[in-house]
Order: structure tokens, then sequence, then C-alpha cells
């Protein structure tokens, strides 16, 4: 095969779309917490955004207490172990933030 059949199929970088990182998603900065649920090698895990970056330490501890289970806070986000979303959105609404359920 020659290099010009070779280039033939190949587009220039202009006309070839843009990828996306692999599970980088857009969260959105308007002040609302956002608790999804994730399933993760066969579990089920409730992630918290929308935190500022000082809280999510403090907050991910507290969270751990109240549902009884593990998690970890990590790359901005908080992940408690298992579905925990209704107490989760409870303990904000009780503490006077406006957190909602995102997500199935």
């Amino acid at each position: 095969m020659t290099a010009a059949l070779a280039m033939k199929h190949v587009r220039p970088a202009e006309e070839r779309p843009m990828k996306r990182p692999p599970n980088v998603r857009a969260v959105p900065d308007d002040g609302v917490i956002r608790v999804a649920r994730e399933r993760r090698r066969g579990g089920i895990m409730s992630i918290v955004t929308g935190l500022h970056e000082r809280e999510i330490e403090g907050v991910a501890k507290t969270l751990k207490k109240l549902c009884g289970t593990g998690g970890t806070a990590k790359n901005g986000v908080v992940e408690i172990q298992g579905d925990h979303r209704d107490r989760i959105v409870a303990y904000f609404a009780g503490a006077g933030r406006k957190a909602k359920k995102a997500g199935g």
C-alpha cells in the first residue's frame, strides 16, 4: 500500500470530533447540592456534588456517621456507600441548604 492510499482514509484534525475524557461530568455552579446514585462494582454509591472545597471533608465525615456506612471525599465529590439519597437530602434540608436528588 502506498503512502498516498494510507493517508486517504485519515481525516484532518480540524474535522475530527473532540473526545471528552471518560467519566467527566460538568457540575453546574448554581449553589444547589446534588445527590446522585451510581452503580459501581456491583454496589451502589450515593454521590454528593456542589459542595465547596473547604467543607467536603467535614461533610463526608458527618454523612458517613449519619448513614452508618463508609465513604470517601475526593476530587470535589463526596461518595457514600449505599443508596442513602433520601437521608442525605433530608440532612441538607434540615441544615437550611438547598439539595435535590439527581439522576435515577
